[in-house]
């Protein structure tokens, strides 16, 4: 069912003059964007998104269905159409306050959702023609509220003088502590690193997410009244039972995400100047190396760099790898590109950069010269069969095809694993083999009062699917703590009685 959103809607009336059959002759706008041969030096945001002229002729497109599946085709069932509606009126920050009921971190996810898959992959205006572009027009109102400084918090019920642990600070954390928080929960956020952000620090590039951009987002959840801690490593500095037993807490969200990166188990990976993916954006995006020596992070790339995977990562670390200046920087896959699972707009701005891909290409070993560093990859190439249980065609090796690259630099990108050191400290929290938790449909995990979502309950998610989880989980933990509150409000009346 799809969230019905009232409050704060200002639009009285159709604004859009055009009919539907005009709308439809626009052709769908293009963001203002850094040129490549400059982008590629420079960590700079890539796309600038819309302008006021690119905004408002874009909502223009908008059709206006009388069933908007965009709705439905948003995991957080943004109310588009009214927002959209509240752009044309030219009332941008009742635009962005529209988004905001549904989602409060409007300016991230309108840069790093994936809404091709989305809201937009189901807008009845791409059936014909190109969908609405539907994210650009959500950073753009997002954008618009930090440039002229007019975000206010919103109103927060009175307190229910509970308190709630959130453990980790990535989009689920900041988005069930922002929940909470406006139910009149007492929310503290325990965030492992020195800064609070979570991946949306340290594993997302500068250059497609700002972190200014980032740092904002989490004031306006720390505005709503939510304590964050850092440096703090739940399961070692302090464990899920002690917060519970000794600071009081009745409950507790797990949204610490995926940072255990995984390997191939191939020869030659524990060789000198092989990184996991998560290593290299860490050490570039939250430790600034691309800076260095104004920053205090060296990073040894060499003149040839090979990122192994297809996925968002891959793009990342490619091209964060481009703008640090080897003479080649290549991406090994070993589907072809109809499977990979990246974004088309990141695959396209790879090749743009002059990012070589090489497809059907699998490495079986890495080789080190006599001083213990990467000298090259050995790689098989691929042929494709079968789809597999994902529907993507199965990569089947070729037989006598090994090849050799050179290379001084090898970054592996194939995915990450929850750490296990909360699943390891917490008596009976069950888990997957994987080592994900094991929750229900309410985000409820198997230990009373405790509740899961993104990575370290999907093993592998998009920054909207952790706000979807966090808000999902959000209300689980509302119910939850209005029953005890009840229960505990039953037993004192009784001992009042007796």
């Amino acid at each position: 069912m799809r969230k019905q959103n009232n409050t704060n809607t200002k639009t009285n009336g159709k604004v859009n003059p055009l009919k539907p059959s005009e709308r439809m002759k626009i052709p769908r706008h293009l963001p203002i964007e850094q040129g490549a041969e400059i982008r590629i030096s420079n960590f700079e945001e890539v796309s600038q998104g819309f302008n006021f002229e690119l905004a408002l002729e874009e909502a223009k497109r908008c059709l206006e269905c009388k069933n908007p599946v965009c709705v439905d085709g948003c995991p957080v069932n943004i109310d588009i159409p009214g927002f959209i509606q509240l752009l044309l009126e030219k009332d941008y920050q009742a635009a962005i306050e529209k988004v905001r009921e549904s989602n409060y971190l409007p300016a991230i996810c309108g840069r790093v959702c994936p809404q091709e898959n989305l809201c937009e992959i189901v807008c009845l205006l791409g059936k014909k023609r190109e969908p609405v572009a539907i994210g650009k027009l959500e950073r753009f109102v997002a954008d618009y509220e930090m440039a002229h400084g007019k975000f206010t918090p919103p109103q927060k019920a009175e307190p229910k003088n509970q308190k709630v642990a959130v453990i980790g600070s990535g989009p689920g954390g900041l988005t069930v502590a922002a929940e909470l928080a406006q139910r009149g929960y007492d929310v503290t956020i325990y965030e492992a690193l020195h800064e609070p952000g979570g991946v949306l620090i340290f594993g997302i590039p500068e250059f497609r997410l700002p972190k200014h951009i980032v740092k904002e987002e989490v004031e306006r959840v720390k505005a709503l009244g939510v304590e964050i801690k850092t440096n703090v490593i739940v399961g070692r500095t302090i464990t899920i039972d002690e917060l519970f037993d000794e600071l009081g807490y009745e409950s507790v969200y797990l949204g610490t995400g995926a940072g255990s990166p995984n390997f191939l188990n191939i020869p030659g990976e524990n060789l000198s100047g092989v990184y996991s993916a998560s290593e290299l954006l860490t050490r570039v995006n939250l430790m600034k190396a691309y800076k260095f020596p104004e920053y205090d992070t060296p990073l040894k790339i060499g003149k040839r760099v090979a990122v192994i995977g297809g996925g968002d990562v891959a793009m990342d670390a490619v091209r964060t790898s481009k703008r640090i200046g080897p003479e080649h920087t290549i991406l090994l896959y070993r589907r072809s590109r109809e499977e990979m699972p990246a974004r088309v707009e990141e695959v396209h701005h790879a090749e743009e950069e002059g990012i070589e891909f090489q497809m059907l290409t699998n490495p079986v070993a890495i080789h080190g010269d006599e001083n213990g560093w990467v000298k090259s990859i050995e790689c098989q190439k691929m042929k494709l069969g079968e789809p597999d249980e994902k529907g993507r065609r199965r990569p089947i090796p070729i037989e006598g095809s090994n090849f050799t690259i050179d290379v001084d630099t090898v970054v592996v990108a194939i995915g990450q694993s929850p750490n296990p050191v909360i699943q390891q400290t917490t008596p009976g929290l069950e888990t997957t083999k994987w080592g994900t938790i094991i929750v229900d449909e309410k985000g409820a995990t198997s230990r009373e009062g405790i509740y899961a979502g993104g990575d370290i309950a999907r093993g592998g998610a998009t920054v909207i699917q952790a706000v979807a989880d966090g808000k999902r989980a959000a209300v689980s933990i509302h119910e939850y703590l209005t029953q005890v509150r009840e229960e505990n409000k039953k037993k004192a009346e009784q001992v009042a009685e007796s």
